[in-house]
């Protein structure tokens, strides 16, 4: 059975997940940080893409000692599986990703495995080779055979896009920071796509709330 599967983002007023600047935008203030530290405790694994990896170098923790804690009374590891998509395989070894925090996989083509491989010496993760492509269903597939029954993803946009564009996903957070960034070349959300249901499709809305001057809309993607 494939893994329950929630995207979430933080974005500008207008789109945006970051601007052009060296250093990353931070959209989200304490209270979102901590909502999404949450979200991450709450999860088997949490999914980014590698050019999110690239600009973000994130860790993909869990932060907060007594959510950790609470997930190894539970039995669980005390992070998710951490994962990453790459059709290419160009992943530094020097990323943050790699360093600590249990167990992590990359899911990318022949061609890329082969340059991962080397690249990573074979102990920094796990690399699956899916051939020419990497389906994203097939991504799901594997996971769900691992064990993994829920699956947070947190980008970037081409990584969302291709989940929604799919019909993989089945929630949708997103986190609407008070700013407005407007700066050409600057990553998106999402990209153009054809969404199921076209333009006139309604998702559903399942709640609204603040954290701090942020504001979470929370969507069902599937109507089961």
């Amino acid at each position: 059975m494939r893994p329950y599967v929630l995207l979430s983002v933080a974005t500008s007023i207008d789109g945006y997940i970051d601007d052009t600047s060296p250093e990353r935008l931070l959209l989200s203030g304490p209270e979102d940080f901590d909502r999404v530290d949450q979200v991450r405790a709450e999860s088997d694994a949490i999914l980014v893409g590698a050019e999110a990896v690239r600009r973000d170098d994130p860790r993909l923790l869990v932060r907060d000692p007594a959510r950790r804690a609470a997930r190894l009374a539970a039995g669980r590891p005390e992070h998710p599986l951490k994962i990453t998509i790459t059709a290419t395989g160009d992943l530094s070894r020097t990323l943050r990703l790699w360093q600590g925090g249990g167990p992590k996989i990359v899911y990318t083509t022949d061609t890329g495995a082969a340059r991962l491989r080397e690249t990573l010496n074979g102990d920094a993760a796990e690399v699956v080779a899916m051939g020419d492509a990497v389906a994203f269903g097939a991504v799901l597939d594997d996971l769900g055979a691992r064990g993994v029954t829920r699956l947070l993803v947190e980008g970037g946009g081409r990584i969302h896009t291709a989940f929604l564009a799919q019909g993989l996903a089945d929630e949708l957070h997103v986190a609407v920071a008070p700013l407005l960034v407007g700066q050409p070349g600057a990553p998106r959300f999402l990209h153009p796509a054809e969404y199921p249901g076209g333009t006139n499709r309604r998702l559903r809305l399942l709640d609204t709330r603040m954290a701090g001057d942020v504001v979470l809309i929370r969507y069902a993607l599937k109507d089961t």
